[in-house]
């Protein structure tokens, strides 16, 4: 039995789920939830992350909770404390993120007559969550946190919001602990798993693409040992990149327009079929016919309903792909295709090679990815937070081991990249973290590095400081013939913002200078900004703009 203010309550049950950092922007309406995390009732302290900005803590919580695979925690005061998560909060409900908001309230008792930050926070926020509520009792906080909880991380995954109404979170009550219970696994059907086999054994020339669900679904070992058996190629994305570690002979993301192009079936595992895949229609050019598509989700709710499916399977992926295994006939033999598609992938990494070596002036933004590559170790975090800059590593940085790669998703929300940079450098206290910024995403969340430098959490950052908003300018000028609203202060001193809030870095003009800036900022022990002027001609050569 559990006796004190709701937030020894809440606190416990969040406790119970493995959750052991709390993320947070002080206010009032909150403040017994910091109080057990710190002084808890039994146990150890929770972890008490104070950050710059809401959106900042609901990132971090999100990406702990991304790269943990366990539940992460923000919790919000009332009023502008809730409504400045709801952009991140949005972000978790698209990348299928488990995490718990906790959000404060106005007085239950006053409730109508005008306290300082009242609002009905629930309305704004089902529309972007798998549930939001408010808690009536004090009694019943650890029960629904619990519930919260188990909800979140059940597939598919998202985010859940509660509130508190600050008389009812300062009350005391005794209620007994809870306890958590591991959520279903879903059970794959097997008639889908056999359709699926079936598909795959007519094909001829079949791509697989692994993306974020693979790794939430703690499916990355399964799903690896199922492609190697059928040496089927792969293109990755999203938390789905090193599945299979850069350099597998199988991993052809460098020919993935090639692939897609020249498949008769494309098999998309733990994603959505959205405007990063063509939504889900591939081939069909240069007088080859359109590639049929199998979809595998870890739910039925993630399955495509836009786009005809030759075959779909939904549930625990790591029992998809053993399923499909078990089901095939036979091992066809696509060691042909597969060769092909290597040489591809080669013929295209081979092309890289001037871009990455770029000695041009001002910088190439390849250049940067050229020399950081040569400066990553195997378990280096790499998180991306921005436009054209961050999209030449989607192309250049390779993952070495899953779990170790951070974006923004499909939300594409800017100013992820600070509560990602404090996630990753929790979660993996000895690895190398990188924070890629744009300029323009630096001005979301640079503040943050406070943060960073209070709880002592060295991260290098390097920026790609173009002087403009570089995937909206080149657009608006091929539409319009000019452009606005596209340009920022060019050469603006990001470092100096950085060394201003205590940590440390440094402006690079020098493409030579590139490497020789990472390995200071490496071996610097506080948050380091490497600030690369960048050529804002050099924009990404991409065919799409997402919409």
């Amino acid at each position: 039995m559990l006796t004190g203010h709701s937030g020894v309550h809440a606190v416990a049950a969040a406790r119970a789920h493995g959750i052991d950092t709390m993320f947070t922007l002080s206010g009032a309406h909150v403040f017994p939830l910091y109080d057990a995390a710190v002084k808890p009732v039994e146990g150890e302290p929770m972890r008490l992350v104070d950050v710059r900005h809401e959106a900042t803590a609901v990132f971090a919580a999100e990406g702990l909770a991304r790269l943990t695979r366990r539940p992460g925690l923000a919790v919000l005061t009332a009023g502008p404390g809730v409504t400045n998560g709801v952009s991140a909060i949005t972000s978790a409900y698209f990348t299928g993120s488990p995490l718990l908001v906790l959000g404060g309230r106005a007085p239950a008792n006053r409730w109508g007559q005008g306290s300082l930050q009242e609002l009905d926070h629930p309305q704004l926020l089902r529309a972007v969550t798998k549930y939001a509520g408010t808690i009536e009792a004090a009694e019943a906080v650890g029960r629904e946190v619990d519930a919260a909880l188990r909800l979140a991380s059940a597939a598919h995954r998202g985010p859940v919001f509660l509130d508190i109404a600050f008389d009812v979170v300062y009350a005391h009550a005794s209620a007994e602990a809870t306890t958590p219970q591991a959520p279903a696994s879903v059970e794959p059907d097997g008639d889908d798993l056999r359709a699926v086999a079936a598909a795959l054994s007519q094909a001829v020339r079949p791509v697989c693409v692994l993306s974020s669900d693979v790794w939430m679904d703690g499916a990355e070992e399964t799903v690896r040992t199922v492609v190697e058996e059928l040496g089927v190629p792969v293109i990755t994305t999203g938390q789905g990149r090193g599945v299979l570690p850069r350099g597998h002979p199988l991993l052809v993301t460098r020919a993935r327009s090639a692939a897609f192009n020249a498949a008769d079936l494309v098999v998309v595992a733990g994603g959505p079929l959205d405007f990063r895949l063509g939504y889900g229609r591939f081939g069909g050019r240069d007088g080859v016919a359109p590639a049929a598509v199998v979809h595998l989700a870890d739910s039925p709710g993630q399955l495509a309903r836009h786009v005809d499916l030759a075959a779909s399977a939904a549930g625990d992926l790591n029992r998809v792909f053993t399923g499909i295994l078990a089901a095939l006939p036979a091992r066809p033999d696509w060691s042909g295709w597969t060769a092909s598609m290597r040489a591809a992938a080669d013929e295209a990494a081979a092309g890289d090679a001037e871009m990455l070596g770029a000695t041009s002036d001002p910088i190439h933004p390849g250049r940067v990815y050229g020399e950081l590559r040569r400066a990553l170790d195997d378990d280096a975090v790499v998180i991306g937070d921005g436009g054209d800059f961050v999209s030449f590593a989607g192309r250049f940085v390779e993952p070495a081991r899953p779990g170790r790669w951070l974006d923004p998703g499909p939300f594409g929300c800017l100013g992820t990249g600070l509560g990602y940079a404090a996630a990753a450098r929790l979660a993996y206290p000895s690895a190398q973290v990188v924070l890629l910024l744009g300029d323009g995403a630096a001005g979301f969340s640079l503040m943050d590095v406070d943060t960073l430098v209070r709880h002592g959490l060295p991260v290098v950052i390097v920026v790609g400081n173009n002087g403009i908003w570089g995937l909206e300018k080149g657009p608006m000028q091929m539409l319009y013939g000019y452009d606005v609203a596209a340009d920022l202060a060019p050469a603006t001193r990001y470092d100096e913002v950085v060394r201003a809030l205590g940590g440390a870095g440094e402006l690079v003009t020098d493409p030579e200078e590139i490497g020789p800036a990472l390995r200071r900022g490496f071996d610097a022990g506080a948050p380091y900004l490497v600030n690369v002027l960048t050529d804002p001609a050099a924009g990404y050569p991409r065919s799409t703009f997402g919409v």
